[in-house]
C-alpha cells in the first residue's frame, strides 16, 4: 500500500486553495491510501473548529469543518510538530493529534510528499 504524508501550511479562512488541498486528501484517503496529515505553521488554525461561517465576514468557508470528518477517512491522528505543543490552539483542540518531531528518516519512511 502507498503511503502519503500531505504537509499543510495554509491558514483556515483565506484562501480556497485550503478547501481544495483538504478535499484532495480526503480523496487519496477513500481510495485507500496510507495517508498522514502533518500542519504547520498557518495551518495549526484548522484546529480551531469553533468559528461559525459568516458570508459577510469570510470569504471561503471554514476549512476546520473539514478537518473535523478526518475521523472518518482514517485521518487521525493528525501530526503536529513537538515544538508546537504548548499553543493555545493546539492545546484546546478537540482532534486527536500526534505530536512528532520532523527528520529525515520520518520523510523518508513516506513514499509520497504533498506540500501545500
Amino acid at each position: 500500500m502507498k503511503s502519503v504524508l500531505v504537509i499543510l501550511t495554509q491558514p483556515n479562512l483565506t484562501s480556497l486553495q485550503i478547501n481544495e488541498s483538504l478535499s484532495a486528501t480526503m480523496v487519496l484517503a477513500t481510495f485507500g491510501i496510507s495517508v498522514k496529515v502533518l500542519l504547520k505553521d498557518a495551518a495549526l488554525s484548522l484546529l480551531d473548529n469553533k468559528l461559525e461561517f459568516d458570508q459577510l465576514k469570510f470569504a471561503f468557508k471554514i476549512a476546520a469543518n473539514m478537518v473535523e470528518s478526518f475521523e472518518f477517512y482514517d485521518l487521525t491522528p493528525i501530526l503536529v510538530e513537538t515544538k508546537n505543543q504548548a499553543l493555545p490552539i493546539v492545546k484546546n483542540t478537540d482532534q486527536e493529534i500526534e505530536f512528532i518531531n520532523i527528520q529525515p528518516e520520518f520523510i523518508q519512511s513516506f513514499d509520497h510528499v504533498l506540500y501545500w
